[in-house]
């Protein structure tokens, strides 16, 4: 994972003004290449002041904001942010989700848990939970997903549990994930598993709805295919020997 996961707020402190200017042409920088990030995977979009517009954008800003109170002790102020947000915007990230560089939520209607971090250039669509469970082992406390860098999470997916989505992985519209994804794995269906598909689209930078559009070669389907074709066989032959019985018992009579 990128190593910005915590939120690019700091705590408070003092600047010069020398220092204040110099920190805020940085945070333009970054404000700009976030943008242009979302640009280069929304076709929809035509300019910057349109992805202004966004309420994935308004989300993830607003919840720097509510992180940099919430890793201040400032819990209620945090929540507070964070209730105006998810009414704003229809997307409830916990202050406490760590989340990288670059987010890009695209509609609304997500959820994000406690203990959830993102890396950098993750894509969620809309309607995807990043849900907690109340693990058995792992890491004390940790409930919530860890999603690596450049995940594309397809629309009504659900994430569960502490679990680990690596790099380039691919979670399909509303898969149900609840177990480990490898690196640049694609998964499918309820419980999410992984599926082959062309190399071409493997090789892509970005896959929207994290679902390919071409056939998908989906394991569970080839084996009942290698079954049914194995029943086939077996019905042949059945036929085959009942055939040479009856033209046996023709001779003898």
């Amino acid at each position: 994972m990128g190593a910005a996961l915590p939120s690019s707020l700091d705590r408070p402190g003092t600047l010069n003004p020398l220092s204040a200017s110099i920190r805020g042409v940085q945070m333009l920088d970054r404000l700009v290449d976030y943008l242009d990030s979302i640009k280069r995977r929304d076709p929809a979009a035509r300019s910057r002041w349109e992805i202004l517009l966004y309420p994935g954008v308004h989300a993830v800003l607003f919840h720097r904001l509510a992180h940099w109170l919430y890793r201040g002790d400032l819990f209620f102020l945090a929540r507070l942010v964070n209730h105006v947000a998810r009414a704003l915007t229809a997307i409830d990230i916990h202050p406490g989700a760590r989340i990288g560089q670059r987010l890009f939520i695209d509609h609304g209607f997500t959820v994000i848990g406690e203990t959830a971090e993102i890396g950098d250039d993750v894509t969620i669509y809309q309607s995807v939970t990043l849900g907690g469970t109340d693990p058995a082992n792992g890491v004390p406390g940790k409930r919530h997903p860890t999603i690596r860098d450049e995940v594309i999470i397809g629309s009504g997916a659900q994430v569960l549990g502490p679990i680990a989505v690596e790099p380039r992985a691919r979670i399909g519209a509303n898969a149900v994930v609840t177990k480990d994804v490898p690196a640049g794995a694609v998964m499918i269906g309820i419980p999410a598993r992984p599926t082959l598909v062309d190399a071409s689209t493997v090789a892509r930078d970005f896959v929207p709805y994290g679902t390919p559009c071409e056939k998908l070669y989906d394991p569970q389907n080839q084996k009942l295919e290698l079954l049914k074709c194995e029943v086939e066989q077996l019905r042949n032959r059945i036929a085959e020997l009942i055939a040479e019985r009856d033209h046996d018992e023709r001779h003898r009579a």
